[in-house]
């Protein structure tokens, strides 16, 4: 128990280190090498624990999945109503405060970037991409109901805040120095509330 439990440690451990080195130097400068300088482990570890840095690569992109849909469950746990919930959505996503990690958002858009390129982060990336709509239309469908509104659309909206996301996170990456600070949820929540308000009742 306690060998898979170090294990178990040891590993994010790596992954983490790949996500620093990743949103610093992009995934071609990540090497095993400046993945075990920055997780202060020999290169040997590193492959003792992962096959390759594609592996690495994957734990990755699901660890990020986790550690998102984490920071939204602690978010919306004091939520009461479905609007309530859908803020809380918004502001895990782009909010800053607690729980936020700029690096990691680096660290996505190197991610997209890579699911492009190569077919086994597509796959992983798309089935994290999926579940997040799924997510989102989920919220914003039950807030349309508590109004007593139409729920037609819902795929496009959830579609159009993702898309949203995925380019704050992009300019947040590449040019994060000259965008507005916060400008990114409260922009997403006026979208949103406007969106909603504009449905049709049922």
């Amino acid at each position: 128990m306690s060998r898979k439990s170090n294990t178990e440690q040891r590993r994010k451990e790596i992954v983490f280190a790949l996500l620093s080195v990743m949103a610093e130097h992009g995934y071609e400068k990540a090497t095993i090498l400046a993945i075990a300088k920055q997780a202060g482990l020999a290169p040997g570890l590193i492959h003792y624990h992962f096959k390759s840095k594609g592996e690495i690569l994957l734990y990755l992109v699901k660890l990020l999945a986790t550690m998102s849909r984490a920071r939204y469950d602690l978010l919306a746990a004091t939520a009461t109503t479905p609007r309530e919930k859908l803020l809380a959505y918004i502001n895990a996503r782009l909010a800053k405060g607690e729980g936020a990690m700029p690096e990691a958002v680096s660290a996505w858009v190197v991610i997209g970037a890579e699911a492009v390129r190569q077919p086994e982060v597509r796959a992983v990336f798309q089935e994290t991409i999926a579940a997040e709509l799924l997510l989102i239309q989920a919220l914003l469908t039950a807030c349309l109901q508590d109004q007593k509104k139409l729920t037609n659309g819902v795929a496009e909206l959830a579609a159009g805040l993702l898309a949203f996301m995925e380019g704050a996170f992009q300019l947040a990456s590449a040019a994060g120095d000259i965008m507005p600070q916060g400008y990114a949820a409260t922009t997403a929540r006026a979208f949103i509330e406007n969106s909603l308000a504009a449905q049709a009742p049922a």
